[in-house]
C-alpha cells in the first residue's frame, strides 16, 4: 500500500487496525499471550470409539465430493446405520417442509414405499457407514442430510414423519427437523477443511470494492498486481467518508484498504454422551488472514451510534464429508468501515497485519456450549500523523455467523480498531522564562492505541447437533481490550 505523506506535527509510529473473518467472525485478540485456556482452540477430545464387536467408529472429515451424496439412516432400533443412498432431494418447501425424494438410479418408481430399513430396500451398509449403489426407498422414521438442493439452497437435515405419494418427480414426504446425531450414532469425528475462495458469493455495497481469489489450477491476481496466495479470498475497498464541514478541502476523508481471508471450517462430533445426545461437539472457523488499510483527512462527527459503513457482504455453504453424511456449514460475513470522532483531528495513517484466528462454539456435558475465540496476530509498523487537537476512532470489523443446514449458531461482531488522541496546551514565555520575552510555545501531547471489541452470542440453533436446547442465548461477553501504540509531546514554534 502507498505510503501518503506525512504532517509535521506528529508521526504515529504504529497502528493495529485488522479485520477477521472472521468470520464471521469471531475471534478476539491483543499483543500479549492467549490465556492457557486458549490451547488448541477449545476443541473437544474426539478419540476412536470402538463398538462391542471392536468396529472402529471413527469418521474421516473431508471437502465432500463437487456432488456429494445424499445419507439416510433408519429409525432408532432399526440398526440402519448412516449410508450413502441414491436418493436425492428434487425439490423443498421450507415453508411446508414437504419434500419430492427422486431416486437416481431407478427411473421407473414402484407408487408405494418401501422401507429404507427392509431387506428388500437396500444391502446391509459396510463397516465404513456406506452402501453399495442400489436403489433406495424412503419410510417414515428415516433421517435424510443432502447437501444444497432445489429449494433448500443451505442443505436440508430432515426426518420423514409422513409418505404422501408419488408424483412425476418422485416420492413426496412430509419432514420434521433433524439432528445430525441421528446420522451419527455413537461415531466420532474431527477434522478441518479449507474454504474454496472461489465458492463465496459476494454483493458489493459500494462501488470502489474489487475481489480476488486463488485457488488451484486457477490462480487470479488481486487488484494490485499481487499475486494472491493460493486458498486466498481477497476484498480491495477504496471509499470516500462524510468530512467534517469545517475541514478544509485538502482534508477530505477517505478509507483506502485490503482483507485477504483463507478460511477453514472447524467441525467436531465425540459419539453419544448422556442420553443420545453427543459426548462432545465443536463448530468454528479458523484460517489466516493478512489486512492492510489507511485512513486519512478529517472525518465528520458522530453524535451516539459511531458511523458504520458496510462495504461488501459474503456468503459460503462448504459440504464437510463427515463419514457417509455430507454436512453444510454456512458462512456468512459482513464487512464494514466505522468512525466515531468529534470532528476535529485531521490523520493520515497506514498499516498492516498478518496472522490467525479460531472462533466457535464448543459443547460438553459438565458445561454446555461455550464460547471459543482465538486468535494471534502481528503488525507491521508504518508512520502516521495527526494534526490539531481532538479525537478520531476507526475500526474495520466483521459481522460474522457460522451455522448448520440453515440454521444459525454463532454470530459475532468483531472490530479491530485505532483510537487516537491529541490535546494542545498554549504556553506563554517571561522574561525569567526559557522562551524569552513575549515567547509563545504550542504544546501538543498526543496518545494512540490499538483495541479490538468483540461481541454475539451462541444460539439455541446449535441443537442441531442433537444436544440439550439452550433456553437463551449465550452471550461471548463483550470483549474490550486496548494497548497503547505510542504517544509524546511535541512543541510548536
Amino acid at each position: 500500500m502507498r505510503r501518503r505523506t506525512r504532517h509535521r506535527y506528529a508521526l504515529l509510529p504504529a497502528l493495529a487496525v485488522t479485520t477477521l473473518f472472521l468470520a464471521t467472525a469471531c475471534s478476539s485478540s491483543a499483543p500479549h499471550a492467549e490465556p492457557a485456556s486458549a490451547a488448541g482452540h477449545g476443541q473437544p477430545s474426539t478419540a476412536p470409539v470402538r463398538a462391542t464387536d471392536g468396529t472402529d467408529r471413527s469418521l474421516a472429515v473431508a471437502a465432500a465430493p463437487a456432488a456429494p451424496a445424499t445419507a439416510t439412516a433408519g429409525p432408532p432400533g432399526t440398526g440402519q446405520r448412516a449410508h450413502r443412498t441414491t436418493l436425492a432431494v428434487a425439490s423443498y418447501d421450507s415453508r411446508t417442509r414437504r419434500a419430492v425424494l427422486s431416486n437416481e438410479s431407478s427411473p421407473q418408481r414402484s407408487s408405494t414405499a418401501t422401507p429404507s430399513h427392509s431387506p428388500s430396500a437396500s444391502a446391509p451398509p459396510s463397516p465404513s457407514g456406506s452402501s453399495p449403489g442400489v436403489a433406495h426407498r424412503t419410510a417414515v422414521g428415516d433421517v435424510i442430510a443432502s447437501a444444497p438442493a432445489p429449494g433448500a439452497p443451505h442443505g436440508l437435515l430432515a426426518e420423514v414423519t409422513k409418505v404422501i405419494g408419488e408424483t412425476d418427480r418422485g416420492t413426496q414426504v412430509q419432514t420434521a427437523p433433524a439432528t445430525l446425531n441421528a446420522l451419527l450414532g455413537d461415531a466420532t469425528a474431527k477434522g478441518d477443511v479449507p474454504v474454496d475462495p472461489s465458492s463465496f458469493a459476494v454483493e458489493k455495497l459500494l462501488p470502489g470494492v474489487k475481489v480476488s481469489w486463488a485457488k488451484a489450477g486457477d490462480v487470479r491476481v488481486g487488484p494490485k498486481g499481487a499475486t494472491v496466495p493460493l486458498g486466498s479470498l481477497r476484498l480491495d475497498v477504496s471509499a470516500a467518508v462524510p468530512s467534517a464541514k469545517d475541514g478544509p478541502v485538502s482534508a477530505s476523508a477517505s478509507v483506502h484498504g485490503f482483507v485477504q481471508v483463507a478460511p477453514r471450517v472447524d467441525f467436531a462430533y465425540g459419539g453419544t454422551g448422556t442420553g443420545v445426545a453427543p459426548g462432545s461437539a465443536y463448530l468454528g472457523v479458523s484460517g489466516r488472514w493478512t489486512s492492510g488499510w489507511s485512513v486519512g483527512g478529517r472525518a465528520a462527527a458522530t453524535t451516539g451510534a459511531p458511523l458504520r459503513i458496510p462495504f461488501a457482504t459474503l456468503h459460503a455453504d462448504p459440504v464437510l464429508q463427515v463419514g457417509p453424511v455430507p454436512v453444510v456449514v454456512n458462512l456468512g460475513l459482513t464487512c464494514y468501515i466505522q468512525l466515531s470522532g468529534d470532528g476535529h483531528v485531521t490523520v493520515d495513517v497506514e498499516q498492516s497485519l498478518k496472522g490467525s484466528f479460531t472462533a466457535g462454539g464448543t459443547f460438553g456435558p459438565a458445561k454446555g456450549w461455550t464460547p471459543v475465540s482465538f486468535s494471534d496476530m502481528t503488525s507491521t509498523p508504518v508512520h502516521a500523523s495527526v494534526t490539531t487537537a481532538g479525537q478520531l476512532k476507526t475500526a474495520l470489523g466483521a459481522e460474522a455467523s457460522v451455522g448448520l443446514y440453515g440454521a444459525v449458531g454463532v454470530t459475532a461482531d468483531l472490530a479491530p480498531y485505532l483510537r487516537g488522541e491529541a490535546s494542545g496546551t498554549v504556553v506563554t514565555g517571561s522574561p525569567s522564562t526559557s522562551t524569552g520575552t513575549g515567547g509563545v510555545k504550542a504544546l501538543m501531547a498526543w496518545r494512540v492505541y490499538g483495541g479490538v471489541d468483540l461481541s454475539g452470542t451462541l444460539r439455541l440453533q446449535l441443537s442441531v447437533f442433537g444436544t440439550p436446547i439452550i433456553h437463551r442465548d449465550i452471550p461471548l461477553g463483550a470483549l474490550h481490550r486496548e494497548w497503547k501504540l505510542a504517544g509524546g509531546t511535541l512543541k510548536t514554534p
